[in-house]
């Protein structure tokens, strides 16, 4: 836990500049939805994240977007790195077996950070890129994840998300719901997009499944497999391609096991 309160300025402008990055052209309204501060708040923070580089005003609107410099605050963050090296040709595979994309992710704090995708820029509405933080208990991705993960990890994982007001978080007010919900998921060895995550960020065309990545039966990450829902249903998903998306889970465990030196998924 930290050991003094927060600096009230620090977190302001760190909220808006994560904004901006995610809506990557965002207006003072659009700042002021997403963070609920002032405006005149918001100014000062624009001004201050101006003036160190990490934000530009549109030339030609009144629009602020992230600057290169952004790129400098990732480049410490290594986790996914690993992930996303054993994961690589066993996503291309399972791509070209199934026919639809795939992704692998790792738990950090309070999301799932995209290691590495299969989909393909711009198409099936399906747009993500590596460093895409995915709800915990939105995607299928976090859901997996949290139920075969450490109970430690776990209990950390669902105190950092008291607060949100993300639909999908709502069953945090409903812990035996919550309980239930994480014991299905281990009972059948998959999770699913929530409706609210899949309607918000994908207009509820499409859906996910999604899998545990295991060392020593502990979750080290999850690997999911998107579809549309319009081209086939979440029982013909399951029936026919739960199989070998779980069998590419293990292969992406044993690469990592091999990487450090380990014994593989078992």
């Amino acid at each position: 836990m930290p050991s003094f309160e927060p600096v009230t300025a620090a977190v302001r402008v760190l909220d808006v500049l994560l904004a901006v990055n995610r809506l990557k052209e965002a207006s003072l309204a659009d700042l002021f939805r997403e963070t609920g501060l002032s405006r005149p708040t918001i100014v000062r923070m624009l001004e201050t994240l101006a003036h160190t580089g990490l934000i530009t005003r549109h030339p030609a609107s009144k629009l602020y977007m992230p600057t290169g410099r952004t790129l400098e605050l990732s480049s410490g963050y290594q986790k996914h790195d690993e992930m996303a090296l054993a994961a690589a040709p066993i996503l291309s595979r399972l791509h070209q077996l199934l026919q639809w994309p795939s992704d692998v992710a790792v738990f950090d704090q309070d999301a799932m950070v995209m290691a590495r995708t299969s989909r393909v820029e711009g198409a099936l509405h399906f747009n993500r890129r590596p460093g895409y933080r995915a709800p915990l208990l939105g995607t299928s991705l976090g859901q997996s994840f949290l139920a075969f993960c450490d109970a430690t990890t776990r209990d950390k994982a669902i105190a950092a998300l008291h607060g949100s007001k993300d639909p999908w978080n709502e069953i945090l007010q409903r812990p035996n719901d919550l309980r239930r919900r994480l014991e299905a998921i281990r009972r059948n060895g998959y999770a699913t997009m929530n409706k609210d995550y899949s309607s918000i960020s994908y207009n509820g065309v499409a859906s996910a499944v999604g899998v545990p990545v295991l060392l020593g039966g502990v979750a080290i990450g999850s690997l999911n497999l998107m579809y549309l829902r319009n081209s086939i249903d979440e029982a013909g998903v399951v029936s026919r391609f739960l199989k070998p998306l779980r069998a590419a889970a293990v292969d992406i465990a044993d690469a990592l096991s091999t990487m450090r030196g380990g014994a593989g998924s078992a």
